[in-house]
C-alpha cells in the first residue's frame, strides 16, 4: 500500500466518522468487506480456527479478531487498542430554547476539548437517535447532518476588550450553538406538534432528519438521542510539500483507521497462523467507566467465551502482547518550553513510545524494547516521549487493558499538534509510519523474545 493511497483512504474515513457510533459504523463496513463475520453478543457462538469476527456494543465500540488456523487457544494474542471518542460539545435531552429571535441548542462539554477553538466554526451535528416506528417498534438509528447547520459566535472585541488577555470561557453561558432565527414561518416549522412555544424543542428537526436519511423507516417519535457538534471542514494536506495533515477527531481516530486497516490486510489464509485484536473502546475521553470503555468488563467477557477453559486462557494471555495506540504531543515549536528537553518528538519522524513513572502510560523498559524490535523490522524509527516533571499527564487505554488482563503492553500514537483543539494537526507521513509498525506487528512469524 502507498502513503498517498493510505491518506486518501484516511480522509475518507475522517469524514464518514463523526462521532463514535459513526466510527463503528465505518470500520465495521470496511471488516465486513474484507470477510469478518459479526457476532451478537446475545448469540451462542460457534467460533472455527482460521475465521475472522468482529461486534459491537452500545453502538460506539468494536471489538474485531481473528483466530489463528491451528490451535488458536495455546498460543497468544497479538493486540492493538485505540478508542472512537474525541473531545466535543454534547446537546442536551431537552437542547431548545429561544434567545432574541435566535433558535440555540443547549450543550454539555464532552471530555477536555480546548474550547476556544469551537467559536466561529461551521458545526454540523451529528449521533444516534432513538424513536419508535408506526408499528410500534423501538429503533436506534444514525444521523448526520453533514452540512452547516450550527455556529458559536464570538463576542465582538470591541464588547470584550479582554478578551486577547486571557478571557474565561462560562461553559454554560457562552457555547449554545445558534441554528436558525426564528421568524413566523420557521417557528411554526419547528413548533409542529407542540403546543406552545416555551416547549419549543427539536424534535421535529431530528424526524424531518430521520425522514431524509431513513425514508424507508416510519418514524413517529423521538424517545431520546446522543448527538454531537463537530466541524464541517474537511481533512486537508497542508504546507508547501504537503507534509502535514490538518482534520478533526486525528485524536484517535488516526489510530482506529490504523488498526482497522492493519486487520483487514492481515486475513488472508496465508497469514492466518495468529490470533490477532482490536479494540476500539468508547469513552476513553471522560475516564472510561462504561461498559463500552476500557475499564469495563467487555474484553475479558469475549477472552472467556473465546477460551473458556481458564488454565488454557491464563497462558494465553501471559503470551500476548498489547499495543495501545493513541496519539502523542509533538514538541510546538511556539511552546517548546511546554516540552521535556531530552523528549522533543517531531512530526513526520516517526511514531512516539510514550512513557511515565507512575504508570500513566503501560510502556515498560521491556514493551518498548519489543515495539522498537518490530519498528526497526519495518523499517520506523520510533521517538520517546515523557512530560514534563512539573506537570500533570494524561492516560490512555493501555494501562486499564494491561491491568485487566495482565499482560504487556506499551503506549505509542502518532506525533501531534493541538491535541484536542477541533481540528488537529500531524504529519502527512506519520499515520503511514505508526501502520507500517502495525501492520509487521501483526505479520511477524514469532513476536521478539527478550530472555531474563
Amino acid at each position: 500500500m502507498q502513503e498517498d493511497h493510505f491518506n486518501q483512504d484516511f480522509f475518507r474515513f475522517l469524514q464518514g466518522a463523526p462521532t463514535p457510533f459513526h466510527a463503528a459504523s465505518s470500520m465495521a463496513a470496511r471488516l465486513r468487506d474484507s470477510g469478518f463475520k459479526q457476532l451478537a453478543e446475545t448469540d451462542p457462538w460457534e467460533l472455527a480456527p482460521g475465521n475472522s469476527y468482529f461486534l459491537i456494543r452500545d453502538n460506539g465500540a468494536l471489538i474485531a479478531f481473528t483466530l489463528a488456523g491451528n490451535d488458536y487457544q495455546n498460543q497468544g494474542f497479538r493486540m492493538m487498542g485505540a478508542h472512537t471518542d474525541s473531545p466535543s460539545l454534547q446537546i442536551k435531552p431537552l437542547a431548545g430554547k429561544t434567545s432574541h429571535s435566535f433558535f440555540q441548542l443547549g450543550v454539555e462539554v464532552y471530555g477536555g476539548p480546548l474550547l476556544a477553538t469551537w467559536f466561529d466554526r461551521d458545526l454540523s451535528l451529528a449521533g444516534r437517535v432513538v424513536c419508535t416506528t408506526s408499528d410500534g417498534q423501538l429503533l436506534t438509528l444514525l444521523i448526520d447532518f453533514k452540512r452547516p447547520v450550527a455556529i458559536i459566535p464570538s463576542l465582538a472585541i470591541h464588547l470584550d476588550r479582554e478578551a486577547n488577555t486571557g478571557r474565561a470561557i462560562n461553559k454554560q453561558k457562552d457555547l449554545a450553538p445558534i441554528v436558525a432565527q426564528i421568524s413566523e414561518q420557521i417557528a411554526n416549522q419547528i413548533t409542529a406538534q407542540i403546543p406552545t412555544k416555551s416547549a419549543l424543542n427539536f424534535s421535529s428537526i431530528l424526524t424531518e432528519q430521520i425522514h431524509k436519511e431513513h425514508p424507508e423507516r416510519k418514524v413517529t417519535t423521538i424517545i431520546g438521542f446522543d448527538l454531537f457538534c463537530y466541524d464541517c471542514q474537511p481533512p486537508a494536506l497542508l504546507g508547501l510539500g504537503n507534509e502535514f495533515i490538518a482534520a478533526g477527531r486525528l485524536d484517535n481516530l488516526l489510530s482506529c483507521f490504523v488498526g482497522c486497516t492493519a486487520m483487514t490486510e492481515n486475513m488472508s489464509e496465508t497469514k492466518s497462523n495468529q490470533n490477532r485484536l482490536l479494540i476500539c473502546n468508547n469513552h476513553e475521553e471522560i475516564g472510561s467507566l462504561t461498559a463500552s470503555g476500557a475499564k469495563g468488563s467487555w474484553l475479558n467477557t469475549l477472552l472467556t467465551r473465546i477460551m473458556p477453559d481458564h488454565s488454557k486462557r491464563h497462558r494465553t494471555l501471559r503470551g500476548s502482547f498489547f499495543i495501545s495506540m493513541d496519539n502523542a504531543h509533538g514538541v510546538h515549536p511556539n511552546f517548546s518550553d511546554k516540552s521535556e528537553p531530552e523528549h522533543l518528538p517531531l512530526l513526520n519522524h516517526g511514531p512516539v513510545i510514550k512513557s511515565n513513572a507512575n504508570q500513566n502510560y503501560a510502556t515498560t523498559s521491556v514493551s518498548a524494547a519489543l515495539y522498537k524490535t518490530i519498528a526497526t523490522e519495518a523499517g520506523v524509527a520510533t521517538q520517546d516521549f515523557v512530560m514534563r516533571s512539573d506537570m500533570g499527564c494524561g492516560s490512555t487505554i493501555g494501562p486499564h487493558i494491561a491491568a485487566g488482563l495482565g499482560i504487556p503492553a506499551v503506549d505509542i500514537g502518532a506525533p501531534t499538534l493541538a491535541m484536542h483543539s477541533i481540528r488537529e494537526m500531524t504529519g502527512s507521513r506519520d499515520p503511514f509510519l505508526l501502520y507500517r509498525t502495525i501492520n509487521r506487528f501483526l505479520s511477524r512469524e514469532h513476536l521478539p523474545r527478550i530472555e531474563g
